[in-house]
């Protein structure tokens, strides 16, 4: 028998039918609905930001990957580049860009008449809607091997940055009604060139694959030295950081004694992992470059600046890791007779390799997007040139970094350094998400559920 009466029970009115909710219940289920409606408006204003975000990123960042070329043929006087016909290297060298810039105005008149186009341009103004770089790209060509010095050969020329956004639709007539660096008539001509089929927009590798350029030369302008620079870090971050964060992590966790000195030491580590990056950076900057003397700008000393950050990341990742592997394993090793340092080693460590992965390599993406340590140290400075060849090299060398180079860009005043901004953001997301997406693989792959 029980004292709970038919009346009594929950949710019911007194005297009323079972299925008759009082106003209690039905306050409580409106509530638990309307949690529910928080949470999934919630998740649906999440989900709206990020397609804003990644929306706005692709639209404002694709445009970097397709640049204006300028195709033409130009006739490598001899008269102009070795006057003395003895193909001396040392004497070709003598003729600046200055001495190639007559090749380009003669090609541009040349292409002009066989095109049928008339213009009221001088030729310099013709040839000034080329990039600044296109005199020394022609002369690059030749003293590469000056035996083509003579010959007519087909050139593909950066177009400047503002016939390049007048092609991507970001430079209009109206807008450069104050602009020193075009004119409408250079649009007029940039037309016909067009109709003509001497200017066309394409992919553009170079971006990926090329170094900084210049305020002049936007156009020119690539990421691939700093994602060199960011690689060669990426190098010093883990060999330094994943060893010596393991090695503190099993000693804390499973050796270290427990009293106040290790308590002060976990707790530390705590505390470092939420101290601001720009932090680090000041450390570097006092100890590497200003007591150490080690070159400024170099990847290894942003790696030793980036591993210093790291680092309470791994640890912590690495803790947890081995928290989680049951205890019946340790007693188990130790009941069939091994040491304490084979039981660790034997037998907890692969079990927490695949946690210990993951926490690296999430620390390495993170590591990989800092930018505030890589400022004070000076990885922001002008790199037109790939490092030197070698690690050794590499790593003491002057270099940038992806997210220290898409901070320059940015605030750099030409709109096609902000556009290529945006595509360096999407390099840089792609490594950032390959690298996560590779951590849950890895942990799925070896994850063992106890």
């Amino acid at each position: 028998m029980t004292d709970l009466t038919p009346d009594a029970a929950p949710g019911r009115r007194h005297g009323g039918s079972l299925l008759t909710l009082d106003a209690r219940t039905r306050r409580r289920n409106r509530a638990e609905a309307r949690f529910r409606a928080y949470g999934i408006g919630a998740i649906l204003i999440g989900l709206l930001m990020l397609v804003v975000l990644v929306v706005t990123i692709v639209s404002r960042g694709t445009g970097a990957y397709t640049q204006t070329f300028v195709t033409l043929d130009v006739e490598l006087l001899e008269s102009k580049l070795d006057k003395k016909g003895t193909r001396d290297i040392e004497a070709i060298k003598k003729v600046s860009t200055f001495g190639y810039a007559p090749l380009i105005n003669a090609a541009f008149e040349t292409a002009m008449d066989k095109a049928g186009i008339e213009t009221g341009l001088k030729p310099k103004d013709q040839a000034a809607i080329l990039s600044k770089s296109a005199a020394a790209q022609l002369r690059d060509y030749v003293l590469a091997d000056p035996s083509r010095i003579g010959q007519t050969v087909s050139f593909r020329f950066l177009a400047n940055s503002r016939v390049d956004g007048y092609l991507k639709g970001r430079v209009t007539r109206e807008s450069i009604a104050n602009d020193k660096s075009i004119s409408a008539e250079q649009l007029d001509f940039v037309d016909q060139l067009i109709a003509a089929g001497m200017i066309r927009k394409t992919f553009n590798l170079d971006f990926i694959l090329g170094s900084d350029a210049s305020d002049q030369r936007p156009e020119a302008a690539g990421m691939g030295v700093s994602m060199v620079g960011s690689l060669f870090m990426m190098l010093v971050v883990l060999v330094l950081a994943l060893p010596i964060g393991v090695a503190a992590s099993i000693y804390l966790e499973e050796f270290a004694p427990k009293n106040w000195l290790t308590d002060v030491i976990e707790v530390n580590i705590s505390n470092l992992a939420a101290v601001p990056s720009i932090v680090f950076g000041i450390l570097g900057l006092a100890v590497f470059i200003n007591y150490m003397h080690l070159p400024m700008s170099a990847p290894l000393v942003g790696g030793l600046v980036l591993t210093l950050m790291t680092l309470p990341t791994i640890i912590i990742s690495t803790r947890a890791s081995l928290k989680s592997v049951p205890p019946s394993i340790r007693d188990a090793a130790l009941g069939v007779g091994a040491s304490k340092m084979q039981a660790v080693f034997h037998h907890v460590l692969p079990l927490a390799a695949p946690g210990i992965l993951t926490g690296t390599i999430i620390g390495l993406a993170q590591a990989l997007g800092e930018t505030a340590p890589l400022l004070l140290i000076g990885m922001v400075g002008f790199i037109a040139s790939n490092p030197p060849d070698g690690i050794a090299a590499g790593l003491l060398s002057p270099n940038s970094a992806m997210p220290a180079q898409i901070y320059e860009w940015a605030k750099r005043a030409d709109p096609a350094f902000y556009e290529r901004a945006w595509g360096g953001i999407i390099i840089l997301l792609v490594f950032l998400v390959t690298m996560n997406t590779l951590a849950v693989i890895l942990r799925r792959r070896f994850e063992r559920r106890w």
